[in-house]
């Protein structure tokens, strides 16, 4: 699920959705795999799916790479996406088949990035103080170090903060403590947006939607 997200530029990703039941789910998966075998594609790649407050489900798109967030895939099934997608390039069989893959937790993706927290302006600068959060579970990707420059002209991505769990309610728990471990000083950053939406109620329930950010920075705002 990437409902969390900012003129169309995700913020937040978990899996499973919160929001989409099993049989749902179910339904979305067979669309997709009939979609790719219509067009005969083959290797890693991601279909995209609106679904509304009833239920109902739209086709948004088919992203024919490895995606930005496939860290939570990964960490939920425990699959190397990348590699199979290099085994596949290279002609190689799936080391997998669907039936052996298995979803025994949550986990959630936090993008760090160098903007202005209230304006998300980017902000680039250099790298004064860096500390990594670490544990069973927690995940970065990261190709920041001490005295990096964050670059001006690029994507102000700076991380992907990944967490791992039996239960949502636990992965929530880890992504807050791992965020407050995280320090990027130097530079702007949404380390403390991203803390706050973890605390908002209507996302701890699962309840939100694409227009999540938009309320949550007018109260925020509203709030300072």
């Amino acid at each position: 699920d990437c409902s969390v997200q900012r003129r169309n530029q995700k913020i937040i990703e978990e899996s499973p959705s919160p929001f989409i039941n099993e049989d749902l789910r179910r339904t979305l998966g067979e669309a997709a795999v009939r979609l790719v075998k219509a067009t005969g594609y083959a290797n890693a790649g991601t279909v995209e799916f609106i679904v509304d407050g009833e239920g109902r489900f739209y086709f948004l798109e088919v992203n024919a790479r490895i995606q930005v967030e496939h860290p939570v895939t990964e960490e939920l099934t425990g699959i190397d996406l990348v590699k199979e997608q290099i085994r596949i390039a290279y002609n190689d069989e799936l080391s997998l088949k669907q039936e052996d893959i298995r979803i025994p937790g949550h986990a959630l993706e936090c993008r760090i990035t160098a903007e202005d927290p209230l304006t998300f302006q980017p902000c680039p600068g250099p790298v004064k103080n860096l500390v990594l959060p670490g544990g069973p579970g927690v995940r970065i990707d990261t190709h920041l170090y001490n005295g990096y420059e964050v670059p001006p002209l690029y994507d102000s991505l700076l991380a992907k903060l990944v967490v791992f769990a039996p239960t949502r309610k636990e992965a929530i728990r880890k992504m807050r403590v791992a965020l407050e471990q995280f320090i990027i000083d130097g530079v702007k950053n949404n380390i403390d947006i991203l803390y706050l939406i973890l605390h908002n109620t209507n996302f701890v329930r699962g309840i939100y939607d694409t227009g999540f950010m938009k309320s949550f920075m007018e109260i925020l705002k509203g709030e300072l």
